[in-house]
């Protein structure tokens, strides 16, 4: 009976665990706000930039494949569907028209286009650090497709 009783425990630990990784996979812009800025003297503008340092559970997420619910934010200079700027927040909440962080966005380079929607959509793509390049967002998401098999 002990033995039976121990079993059930463990198995109702292991899918607390499982359901929990899960939970933080559904919401991985909270993994992706884990960040510090520090100031860094750029020497082509000639002035101090804020540069991202990254959490270790960020840093744990670097250059491995990631499926991220979120926004299409409309940005002149992105010239097609296959390169596009993404937000957890909706456009009139984004980082470039509302009160966000640079932490909610990222750029998104896709295989095949992604057709413009207001409605949230998933993407799987993988998710590449940045905190050497200013001209570029500090979230990176390649070779995106929509994650058809998510909901």
């Amino acid at each position: 009976m002990k033995k039976i009783a121990i079993l059930l425990i463990g198995a109702l630990c292991l899918s607390t665990v499982s359901l929990s990784a899960q939970a933080k996979d559904d919401n991985i812009w909270t993994t992706l706000s884990k960040i510090t800025f520090r100031k860094e003297y750029d020497e082509m503008l000639g002035f101090k930039v804020d540069v991202p340092v990254f959490g270790e559970e960020v840093k744990a997420l670097a250059d491995k494949e990631v499926v991220i619910k979120g926004y299409i934010i409309p940005v002149e200079g992105y010239k097609s569907h296959k390169e596009f700027v993404f937000s957890a927040y909706p456009y009139n909440m984004c980082f470039f028209c509302g009160g966000a962080g640079p932490e909610t966005v990222m750029e998104v380079f896709s295989n095949e286009p992604v057709k413009y929607t207001a409605e949230p959509i998933v993407l799987r793509g993988k998710l590449v650090l940045n905190s050497s390049d200013i001209n570029r967002l500090m979230y990176i998401l390649k070779d995106a497709e929509i994650a058809d098999d998510v909901k």
